[in-house]
């Protein structure tokens, strides 16, 4: 399920956003659905931000990995056909 999509069946919570009022006045003259866009914009942040921390948290075993792949080459190595 995409991450945008894994939130349009929840409950919703009313909010304040502060928009620039051109940015508005455009999204209102193209028949823009704001709080929709805004909730795929903040879905998008989340999914991008728990990417990022996922990289980080996992730093360590990209490096012992790498490491392993320096020294020893890539496990199969020899079943690979390209």
């Amino acid at each position: 399920m995409s991450t945008i999509n894994q939130y349009a069946t929840a409950a919703k919570k009313p909010t304040n956003v502060s928009l620039a009022e051109p940015l508005l006045a455009e999204a209102k003259e193209l028949r823009i659905n704001v709080s929709q866009a805004a909730e795929a914009g903040v879905a998008r942040a989340v999914a991008e931000k728990r990417a990022e921390l996922w990289v980080a948290e996992n730093a360590k075993a990209f490096e012992c990995w790498n490491a392993y792949v320096e020294k020893n080459g890539l496990p199969l190595a020899k079943y690979r056909s390209f």
